[in-house]
């Protein structure tokens, strides 16, 4: 049986990640609130980031940076685009 969750990010209900993504609460809590459409979105989106900003993911203000972007991403607030990125249309019409 699929895990579904009530996404928090497109407010609907939707096919749930299979495990937490992190250890702890807010592993289960994205677990429990954020559908894989949204995840994947959000992987997909923070790949972009660290590539285009030349981000070090081990430096620690990287890591707040990005968590708080994920925050941002899955509540729909405004969030941190790539400079100089523009979506392939992929319009066939």
């Amino acid at each position: 049986m699929t895990h579904t969750v009530f996404c928090q990010k497109y407010q609907q209900e939707l096919e749930g990640l299979a495990r937490p993504p992190y250890p702890g609460e807010k592993g289960q809590r994205i677990f429990n609130q954020v559908s894989k459409r949204a995840w994947q979105e959000w992987l997909h989106h923070q790949t972009m980031l660290i590539n285009e900003k030349r981000l070090n993911v081990l430096d620690p203000n990287t890591q707040n940076y990005l968590g708080e972007q994920l925050e941002k991403f899955l509540t729909n607030q405004p969030f941190d685009r790539a400079e100089g990125y523009t979506p392939k249309n992929t319009d066939v019409s």
